[in-house]
Order: structure tokens, then C-alpha cells, then sequence
């Protein structure tokens, strides 16, 4: 029997030797717009089993990284003290990432970053204390995006139900911001963290312009969606002004200006999460969640907004990929575990379901928890799941436990 395959997934689901990750995982910079109906391109597995992720995790271990430091060192030479007061932009929310780039661009390489934040749609208590000792000890003035809330609600609500994807217009807001910051104040030069291609995103590697990444630019701005509706519906079906989707939406075409730089700190410097984590630690003051991360075994990773784990939990149901998975992934690309402990992991913990925020959350986007089960089993792909007893249990899993393997 032919089963089902929703989004556009390879039905044949195969999994990284070396990872642990499938090829369902879709590629983050496509996955912003889809709809229920759009294809996606999905992490690439070649015939021996091994994914780009692991393939890019082997060239990295190569890379002369002093001589990548050089390149750096000659960027920030063309920009440092070009701007007025700052002469550089970092994006963040006070998490790990955000406080090693700003800090060690201002304490190292002698630079003065202008922080921005997009800020999480509900920050847990940690989050915002990271968030403020971020900027106490980086010392760094701060922009926080102004949206409006209301509109915020609705497009979380309208991605959960149309996309079962929580993030999915929070993440096009938060990939604008900067480059939008950018243009406003006259500073040119935008460095977001970790490097893309780390995950196996084929169209990533290091960013010098913004028309390298589509995503900053449409020139048919009504063909865009934002939570599985057209703006234009949008704008049709509530009493939203476009001067408040515009707070999601890219550099306007006609506005665009093509000397903005977005680079990736983690194209010239050894980027390693767990490294980047000990550096804030120290220097920065950020601190671990106070309990471990549901549907994983770490503290540190995401940990600003509530919303992040119904995120992951959602990945899961799509893709049959859970949060525990993609921090397994990452931590064998870097050798700090093995795949039989990798495996034992997301065993383990890959699909619990985050309940601790959970009610707040529905009460907060004003949708019935009853209802968003539903939702769940309503995105659940045939070739992914099979239900037993009333019960969804994965046909296929690394561990080759699944009701197919």
C-alpha cells in the first residue's frame, strides 16, 4: 500500500549514519514560507547514508581558521569606527549565541555592536534575565522591536492552525529586524551567529549581501503568506493596517539597499555551541534553564521563549523529528557523543510533550489544548505515522523500533 506523503517529504525516510537525523528534516531558510501545499527541499542523504550536515561537520575539522580570522579581521578593519557610535549590528535575545558574537567582537576585536532584539512572543522568567545580563555585561546599547501585539496573537494562531508551525511568522520578523536596523541607522554590518551550513542548508555558507538570501526580498509583496494566509487576505479579513504586517515583511524593494552586509560569525570563527554556551557563562552572565528542556536532555539551547518547545513538539509531529534529535545531530557533528548514546537519547526523550507551558500558551493565543491535539493528529504525514489502538506511534525510528521497521 501507497502511503501518503504530506509537504512535499521523500516517502522513503532514511536516516544519517553519522547523525542520526533523517531526511525529512526540512531546510530552515525554505521552510519560513510553506504552506500545506508547497514543496520542500529536505536535508540531503547521498546512497551510503551519510547527510551535508555530517559531510560539512568532516570540511569544517579542515578549515584554517586562523586564515578565516584574517578575512575577519580585514571586514571589520573596513567597517570599525565608519558609523558614528556603533559600527556593527548583532541580533539577539540575550541567548548564548547572541552574548558570545557581542562580546567577543567588542572585547577581542575591538568593535562597537549595536544590539537588536525581536523580542520572544512569551519570555520565560530566565529568558529575561539573560536578556537583561546580556546588555549589562556586554555593555551594549539595545533596539527591541515595537510590534503589535494583538497582530502577534493572530499570526501565532493562524501558523499553529494552518501550518501547525508556531514560529513561522515570528521567524521571517526576527530574520528582518536587522537588516531593516541596519538601513535605518546607516550601519552596514550585520553578524548573526552560528552558521547555517553547519545543518546541512545547502544555500548557506557565509553572507556577504542581502540579495544572497531571498527571504529579505519579494518584489510581488501580495504572493507573500504569513501564517498560511496571504497578506492580502489578511488585510481583507481583520482590521490590521499594512504599517503593522510590515513589522514581518522584508526591506521594501525600493527601499533595498545593497550595501548591507549579513555574515555569519560562525563562517570565521570555530563555532561550537557547547563553546559559545561556557564563553556567556562566564562573561556574560547567562545561565541555564533552571530545569532540563522538554523533549531533550539540555538546558541551554532556546530557552528565552515558552513558545520554543510546542515549536519542537510540533517538528516532531510534521517530521517526526523532536527537539532531542536535532541536539543529538548537532553534538555528534562536534564528537562530543557517540551514536549509541545518541541513539539512547532520543529513545528517550525525542517527542515528550512540553506541558509546562502548555496551558498558558493556548490561553494566550485563545485556543482549546482539545483543539490543538486534533490539529496535531490533522498534520500528522501517513508515511510518517500509523495509528495502533487509537494511539500514533512512528512507522520508522533510528533506533529501527518503529511499527514498519
Amino acid at each position: 500500500m501507497k502511503l501518503t506523503s504530506f509537504y512535499g517529504l521523500p516517502k522513503k525516510v532514511v536516516f544519517c549514519k553519522k547523525t542520526l537525523i533523517s531526511n525529512q528534516r526540512p531546510n530552515s531558510a525554505v521552510e519560513f514560507l510553506h504552506t500545506k501545499k508547497t514543496k520542500k527541499k529536505t536535508l540531503n542523504i547521498d546512497k551510503n547514508g551519510i547527510s551535508d550536515s555530517w559531510k560539512y561537520s568532516r570540511r569544517k575539522l579542515k578549515i584554517n581558521f586562523e586564515e578565516r580570522e584574517k578575512k575577519l579581521l580585514k571586514l571589520l578593519d573596513k567597517h570599525r569606527g565608519k558609523y558614528g557610535k556603533y559600527d556593527c549590528i548583532v541580533p539577539g535575545s540575550g541567548g548564548k549565541d547572541s552574548c558570545f558574537a557581542t562580546h567577543i567582537l567588542k572585547e577581542k576585536y575591538g568593535m562597537s555592536p549595536l544590539t537588536v532584539t525581536w523580542p520572544p512572543i512569551l519570555y520565560t522568567s530566565y529568558g529575561k534575565k539573560n536578556f537583561q545580563n546580556w546588555l549589562k555585561f556586554c555593555s551594549t546599547e539595545n533596539i527591541t522591536a515595537k510590534r503589535n501585539a494583538d497582530l502577534m496573537i493572530y499570526l501565532t494562531r493562524e501558523s499553529i492552525v494552518n501550518l501547525l508551525h508556531p514560529f513561522q511568522t515570528f521567524i521571517l520578523g526576527q530574520k528582518n529586524f536587522a537588516p531593516k536596523m541596519a538601513q535605518k541607522y546607516k550601519i552596514p554590518l550585520v553578524f548573526f551567529g552560528e552558521n547555517e551550513a553547519e545543518h546541512g542548508n545547502p544555500i548557506a555558507d557565509n553572507n556577504t549581501s542581502l540579495r544572497d538570501k531571498s527571504y529579505y526580498l519579494f518584489k510581488n509583496i501580495k504572493k507573500l503568506y504569513l501564517g498560511g494566509k496571504k497578506v492580502s487576505q489578511i488585510l481583507d479579513e481583520t482590521s490590521f493596517k499594512m504599517k503593522d504586517i510590515e513589522s514581518f515583511l522584508p526591506l521594501n524593494a525600493e527601499k533595498y539597499n545593497d550595501k548591507i552586509e549579513c555574515h555569519y560569525l560562525g563562517y570565521y570563527l570555530n563555532w561550537i555551541p557547547q563553546e559559545a554556551y561556557y564563553y556567556s557563562v562566564e562573561n556574560c552572565g547567562f545561565r541555564p534553564r533552571p530545569f532540563r528542556t522538554q523533549g531533550t536532555y539540555s538546558k541551554y539551547n532556546s530557552i528565552d521563549d515558552k513558545i520554543d518547545d510546542l515549536h519542537y513538539y510540533t517538528s516532531f509531529i510534521k517530521f517526526g523529528i523532536g527537539r532531542a534529535t536535532y541536539d543529538v545531530s548537532q553534538e555528534i557533528r562536534n564528537n562530543h557523543i557517540s551514536t549509541d548514546e545518541g541513539k539512547k537519547l532520543i529513545k528517550k526523550y525525542d517527542g515528550e510533550f512540553p506541558n509546562i507551558y502548555f496551558k498558558e500558551i493556548m490561553d494566550y493565543l485563545n485556543i482549546k489544548p482539545n483543539f490543538f491535539h486534533k490539529l496535531c493528529d490533522k498534520f500528522r504525514s501517513p508515511h510518517l505515522w500509523k495509528k495502533i489502538k487509537g494511539k500514533y506511534y512512528l512507522r520508522h525510528t533510528v533506533n529501527e523500533d518503529g511499527t514498519d521497521d
